[in-house]
């Protein structure tokens, strides 16, 4: 187990020929995670925001501080914990996180407080390179990273004194769904998934939307991008480009309004957030245009639930992310869709009457059990 790599947390495990999760005890886990994190490796002090900053009312049934942790890249990351008031005992725990360029403020915190309202503990975290979380360079989007940076944020929870370790799930929204994916294939702690108006990043990356590109355009693509590497090793810095469009042209697309909407206007703007503010790093495209994160997804044996809108442009997303997940694979019962009627992909980002709390609580607590 890479979080538990030091030579004296193998020690203190009881003897065993096999090392694994039944084995080693919570107390040694948690007395060598304080360790590791103090281990002589310079850490990142991160600047983070005190005060209430979120683009959502804060709740007066919740408890919010802000928390950090690091990940297995030595990168550290800033997140807000929410947790219930007034519980006592060991709680189930969520770690939620982003629509692709958002930022812990908005959705995923919105998420994060309700889940909190409703009983769990619940981590809404910027990920690595980018916003209040470590990491150079900035605005740099990486699925190995990244899932990482999930892992990360689950042994973080398993690690506080009020959580059941045994009973942990994951939330993802919009683009990182194909991340949710890839974490739940490969973390076998994580009890329960719920990917939320998905999106597959790395397909857009290497087909663009609706697949449009040709062979030739993914090809000249990988030119450009390439050839946009020299550039920023001779001016020493990486070019910026790609997201939200602004100004907004008079002919875009609907979906295009959408994002401008949420991300551009007084709906849920963001100082911080890289689609309100900013651009990526240009050369991220290359690591998703060929990291195929929907490899395993038909090995995930704990529960996932795919909620989407029903006029939402990015359908065809979960239509073949579902199929490939459910094709010949043996764990099909705990897999469940769901069809949010009338709504569009932006819908499930924010308008609390739309999105299904009450389906993803107990979705979450069935198969915790």
């Amino acid at each position: 187990m890479a979080w538990c790599s030091c030579d004296k947390a193998i020690n203190d495990v009881e003897s065993s020929s096999v090392l694994s999760w039944e084995n080693i005890t919570m107390e040694t886990v948690k007395k060598n995670y304080g360790a590791l994190k103090e281990t002589p490796i310079e850490k990142e002090d991160l600047v983070l925001t005190e005060e209430w900053d979120k683009v959502f009312p804060k709740s007066d049934k919740v408890n919010h501080k802000k928390v950090t942790f690091v990940n297995r890249f030595w990168i550290t990351l800033a997140a807000d914990l929410y947790e219930p008031k007034d519980a006592e005992g060991k709680l189930p725990a969520i770690a939620v996180a982003w629509p692709f360029g958002a930022v812990k403020e908005q959705s995923n915190g919105l998420y994060a407080q309700e889940m909190a309202e409703r009983w769990f503990v619940a981590l809404a975290f910027d990920p690595s390179y980018m916003w209040e979380s470590g990491g150079t360079p900035r605005n740099l989007a990486s699925p190995d990273i990244n899932t990482e940076d999930f892992q990360a944020a689950v042994d973080f929870l398993i690690m506080q004194d009020n959580v059941d370790a045994d009973k942990i799930g994951i939330i993802w929204i919009c683009g990182w769904w194909g991340i949710a994916l890839n974490t739940a294939s490969i973390d076998t702690r994580v009890k329960a998934t719920v990917v939320s108006t998905m999106y597959n990043m790395s397909r857009v990356a290497h087909y663009w939307y609706f697949d449009a590109n040709t062979e030739d355009d993914i090809y000249a693509a990988k030119e450009s991008t390439n050839a946009q590497r020299l550039v920023d090793l001779k001016n020493w810095k990486y070019a910026l480009a790609w997201w939200v469009v602004d100004p907004l042209p008079e002919d875009a697309p609907d979906f295009v309004k959408d994002y401008y909407a949420y991300y551009k206007t007084e709906r849920w703007y963001h100082p911080r957030s890289l689609n309100s503010n900013s651009w990526w790093n240009v050369t991220s495209s290359l690591s998703l245009m060929n990291t195929p994160q929907l490899a395993y997804t038909n090995e995930i044996r704990n529960a996932v639930l795919i909620i989407h809108g029903e006029k939402a442009h990015s359908r065809y997303f979960w239509e073949d992310a579902y199929n490939d997940m459910v094709k010949d694979s043996k764990y099909t019962e705990n897999k469940e869709l769901l069809i949010v009627s009338g709504a569009t992909h932006t819908d499930l980002y924010d308008q609390k009457d739309i999105i299904p709390f009450g389906k993803i609580e107990s979705f979450m607590r069935e198969n915790m059990e």
